[in-house]
């Protein structure tokens, strides 16, 4: 599993339970991931409508990197057994030549911050495209809400923040060509079995819907997960008229499933299989 990444995480999420720790009841309660696909999604990066030229590169760079096996071994360092690789931010400064991206940077493996500095999937990717650039590289950290719409009022080049290929957020953002296949998955309390029998997308759905409106609903605020959950129209999403708690990030909605304030929580598959293991080692 991702164990690369677990040493940042478990900081943040030793800071979490910290804060939350008083709703446990002290007991080793842990969660797992029901590990059926409940999406089909794609990953992309947001570019400034305004630099056609920039998607242009992103574009090429996005074929470079994986004709070339880079993405491959980027991957590797979150993934596999490679070591993940710290980046690190310049100061903004308009009078240089620098590429601004736009991240929330509580997204494992994708993007995060352990110390001083950034890793992930996302943020390698970053460092390389400002070299391919011949740019000096800025990265602003910001809530995952305002990411696209930084990128969209130009205080931003490029969103970066394991964004999936969305119709709203073209309003704000032109997607570049996809980079990453993802999907949503379920978390709940290690002792929950209802989902033990489960084979399919359909079959968790079933359940869900069956429980309605007393099943509580963990998601980050923005994302995928809690599209689904509340129901989207555009997404084809029907939800399943349960009561939908948004949270700044998906450590936050975990532990709060732990404290036992939710019953579920639904991420995209990566981040999940991070969290949940590095919040469990915290149990």
């Amino acid at each position: 599993m991702m164990k690369k990444v677990l040493t940042g995480i478990l900081a943040a999420a030793m800071a979490v339970s910290i804060l939350a720790g008083c709703g446990n009841d002290g007991g080793s309660k842990t969660a797992k991931v029901i590990d059926i696909a409940l999406t089909d999604e794609q990953y992309a990066f947001g570019v400034d409508k305004t630099q056609p030229e920039l998607m242009e590169s992103v574009n090429a760079f996005i074929k470079e990197i994986n004709e070339n096996g880079t993405f491959e071994e980027i991957c590797d360092h979150y993934f596999g057994d490679g070591t993940p690789v710290a980046v690190k931010s310049a100061a903004y400064d308009e009078s240089k030549d620098q590429l601004v991206v736009a991240t929330n940077a509580s997204f494992e493996p994708f993007e995060y911050i352990d110390g001083d500095s950034y890793y992930g999937i996302d943020m390698e990717i970053a460092a390389r495209l400002a070299e391919y650039l011949n740019k000096e590289l800025v990265i602003q950290n910001m809530d995952f809400e305002a990411v696209c719409l930084s990128v969209g009022q130009q205080k931003c080049d490029i969103a970066m923040a394991g964004l999936t290929v969305r119709e709203d957020r073209m309003e704000y953002v032109d997607f570049s060509d996809a980079y990453y296949n993802s999907s949503q998955v379920l978390i709940v309390a290690s002792d929950d079995k209802d989902f033990d029998g489960c084979t399919d997308a359909a079959s968790v759905e079933a359940i869900l819907k069956e429980k309605g409106s007393s099943a509580k609903i963990g998601a980050q605020n923005g994302t995928t997960g809690l599209f689904y959950a509340e129901g989207d129209e555009d997404w084809g999403f029907e939800g399943f008229g349960a009561q939908v708690t948004g949270y700044k990030n998906g450590s936050l909605a975990v532990q709060d499933l732990l404290n036992g304030n939710i019953d579920y929580v639904i991420i995209d598959s990566a981040p999940a299989a991070c969290i949940t293991e590095a919040i469990n080692k915290l149990q």
